[in-house]
């Protein structure tokens, strides 16, 4: 894809950059890893690996939902935080800096893909529990951007002497939102969300209250009716910078939320496309270098897929070279109705490739079958550049 098509693609499409954040990623590195004990089997001692490497990261999307590449990757070991868990046994942890804390990654990750754009204002940050930190959301509004975070903690609010738990309470539902789920067994369901939102003043710890202000935030609670039978009950309640002053505003912040789930598809390619975590690499740099490149590919790869339902009718060297279009009209034949050649119509192919069968019916290729399909591509490409230096045309 050339610098410029893609440019264009993102000034036509992007009115706001979302940001999603997430920690999953272990790899081991052997040259800093050790082994623990793990009990007897048989008779004979069990050990297994300690994880060494850890990565995290900001996944840049679309409002839509289309991937705009990784805009922040950190890489970090507990090592540098050795002997934070014995000190919280000690002190309260919200008196510990932010400084010392595995959390701050958070932040870290905050900062360094906000400077990607020109205009912060545009940008919210999108976390799950894990990323309530009354530091990010200080840290948003210096910079100047937003966020939208999933809370896990209880705060105080107002002037102190209740929690954002017992003001909610006192709001009536403003309203209901049905969205598709899935269930269990992956059986799609539905749900009634009933949604309450309001404008409140939020402290931070009191351990931290002469560090950072009080800020004022919107909170959004959406609690399912009912309780469903082959799934966990949704009960999401977020934490937001942004106005909410209507339905329709609290129902446009829960489906960005939504959207946070994109980051969960792109760690899938990196541990079951690319096998990340089985990598066998003996050095750090080593193993940082190899998963910078399979986050490029796992990238490329939901790209690809997501433009085939987003714009099908693309030309197709918006995501692929003159070498991969040529393997692929003489390695896969078009079907006698093939429409015209499109985006869409390489990248099915690039999915027969990889085991789809492209019937009338189907659903449009998922993430693993163009994994497979372009894993092989590359294979045939590679070959038939080498074959050409070699033989000639």
């Amino acid at each position: 894809m050339s610098a410029s098509s893609s440019q264009t693609l993102i000034r036509q499409s992007v009115t706001r950059v979302c940001y999603l954040d997430q920690l999953s990623l272990l790899v081991v590195d052997r040259s800093q890893s050790g082994s623990v004990t793990a009990g007897r089997k048989a008779g004979r001692l069990r050990s297994h690996t300690v994880c060494g490497i850890l990565m995290h990261s900001s996944l840049a999307v679309t409002i839509e939902g289309g991937p705009l590449g990784l805009a922040a990757v950190k890489f970090w070991t507990r090592k540098k935080f050795k002997g934070t868990a014995a000190l919280k046994k000690k002190i309260n942890p919200t008196r510990i800096p932010i400084e010392k804390k595995e959390s701050v990654r958070w932040l870290e990750n905050l900062k360094q893909s906000t400077q990607l754009l020109d205009h912060p204002g545009r940008c919210i940050h999108i976390g799950d529990r894990e990323s309530d930190i009354y530091e990010l959301f200080c840290a948003a509004q210096e910079i100047g951007t937003h966020f939208l975070i999933r809370t896990c903690v209880d705060r105080l609010a107002g002037d102190g002497d209740h929690t954002i738990a017992d003001e909610m309470d006192e709001v009536a539902v403003k309203g209901l939102h049905r969205i598709e789920v899935r269930d269990s067994n992956g059986d799609p369901d539905q749900a009634i969300l009933e949604i309450r939102y309001r404008k409140m003043r939020v402290l931070p710890p009191i351990g931290k209250q002469k560090r950072y202000p009080a800020l004022t935030l919107s909170v959004i609670h959406a609690e399912e009716r009912g309780t469903p039978k082959n799934r966990e009950k949704i009960d999401w309640k977020l934490n937001t910078d942004l106005p909410v002053g209507s339905r329709t505003d609290a129902i446009e912040k829960l489906e960005w939320y939504g959207v946070r789930w994109k980051i969960e598809v792109l760690h899938k390619l990196l541990k079951s496309g690319c096998k990340a975590e089985e990598s066998k690499l003996r050095t750090a740099q080593r193993l940082t270098n190899l998963i910078s490149l399979f986050c490029i590919l796992s990238w490329r790869l939901f790209w690809m897929t997501m433009l085939n339902r987003s714009a099908p009718d693309a030309p197709p060297t918006l995501a692929l070279t003159a070498t991969e279009i040529g393997v692929l009209d003489r390695l896969v034949k078009d079907k006698p109705k093939a429409r015209r050649k499109t985006l869409s119509h390489y990248l099915i192919k690039i999915a027969r490739l990889g085991g789809y069968l492209a019937r009338a019916s189907d659903p449009p290729p998922g993430n693993m079958v163009m994994w497979r399909g372009l894993s092989r591509l590359t294979d045939i490409a590679l070959g038939a550049m080498v074959g050409e230096e070699f033989v000639g045309n």
